[in-house]
């Protein structure tokens, strides 16, 4: 898969941008807040119109402007395709391919797949559950349309059964629409928990031996998926799945009432890291640790690969710079094929790549590109 051409109004600090980019190697480098990791982002919104680093879409368009605008051709499944989004402050998005409208953003699954490396991902084993699972979610919403949609429907119930277990003391009638709430939930939490098990059961099958290339067959890496307890076998299909996640529901129901918050579902669901047996989330060293995360991210890229039959398109944000000359000259050996997009704060920083085009970035600009 390779991004042809980018196209950006009123994104982030870019008030316009058109670029091309080379099929290989794209090195953008400039100084701090200048846009670097901005472009980054908006190729990778187009993957699965999703950001690793915004909740809300909002956030991306230009302060003082009403709504944003992103376009990219991209190269997939020997096709060209013309990616569109449009970003509306309070007004929400519209998704376009080749001119046709998206009815949601899990249409956009497998035509542009990109697997993103930045700085906070080396905290990735470090941080709560959370990180881990936006990780996964990332990953598997751009190759699977259905959990894609699943997730979105998910994440809407759970801000819905908030609310209700938040006020229902002072309005009792909320407590009406629980059940409805509690089913659907289950419903689709058991197609993300479904989804997940597969992704995970994939990632066992490449990261560790990733990880042992990495350390020298020192280290032994280990995956596991931490779900509700009651769900006895998360491979299992969604409809095996959903009954057990309706008696746990039900187990915690009263302690829900009490607590007024949600504490049953796969919003607690986490990706374990272990490495040698040890729980690397406490024991691992800091340099375990960006071993740890290199090989999750790496693995991920070869998944898609599978997959879709193409390297996705990898985006490394000043991560190299953050790496000793070892792990730097590892990733670098590791991606060849497929297009690559590295921003660094000195053109220089980086060595050993060859061929593509180099950008500058000022000030939401391209000041020069060879």
């Amino acid at each position: 898969m390779i991004v042809n051409a980018l196209e950006l109004d009123f994104f982030r600090n870019y008030t316009h941008l058109e670029a091309s980019f080379d099929p290989r190697v794209n090195l953008i480098y400039g100084d701090n807040a200048q846009g670097k990791t901005n472009l980054l982002e908006a190729v990778a919104y187009l993957s699965a119109a999703r950001s690793h680093r915004a909740r809300y879409d909002r956030e991306m368009i230009m302060m003082g402007i009403d709504s944003a605008f992103l376009k990219g051709e991209v190269a997939s499944r020997d096709r060209v395709f013309t990616l569109e989004a449009k970003l509306f402050r309070g007004r929400g998005r519209q998704l376009f391919s080749n001119g046709v409208r998206l009815k949601t953003a899990g249409e956009l699954a497998g035509i542009l797949t990109t697997v993103l490396f930045c700085p906070e991902d080396l905290y990735l084993i470090r941080e709560g559950s959370s990180a881990r699972r936006r990780f996964l979610d990332g990953a598997i919403c751009q190759l699977r349309p259905r959990y894609s949609q699943a997730l979105a429907e998910y994440n809407r119930l759970y801000d819905h059964k908030t609310r209700i277990l938040r006020d229902w003391p002072e309005n009792p009638s909320l407590l009406q629409t629980l059940d409805d709430f509690n089913l659907r939930l289950a419903q689709t939490g058991a197609i993300l928990i479904h989804y997940r098990a597969h992704f995970i059961r994939r990632m066992e099958k490449h990261a560790p031996a990733i990880h042992a290339d990495f350390s020298g067959g020192r280290e032994r890496l280990e995956l596991s998926y931490e779900t509700v307890s009651t769900v006895t076998d998360p491979m299992a299909q969604p409809r095996e799945i959903l009954p057990q996640l309706l008696a746990h529901q039900e187990s915690h129901r009263q302690a829900e009432l009490d607590a007024r918050q949600c504490l049953s579902g796969p919003h607690k669901d986490d990706l374990v890291v272990s490495i040698g047996g040890q729980l690397a989330k406490t024991y691992a060293s800091q340099g375990q640790t960006r071993t740890a995360v290199l090989s999750l991210k790496l693995a991920q890229r070869e998944i898609f690969q599978e997959e879709t039959g193409e390297w996705p398109v990898l985006l490394l944000d000043d991560v190299l710079s953050e790496l000793d000359s070892k792990r730097q000259a590892f990733v670098l050996n590791r991606i060849r094929g497929g297009q690559v997009f590295i921003t660094c704060c000195e053109e220089e920083k980086l060595e050993g790549l060859e061929g593509g085009r180099v950008f500058h970035i000022r000030d939401g600009s391209i000041v020069t590109n060879i």
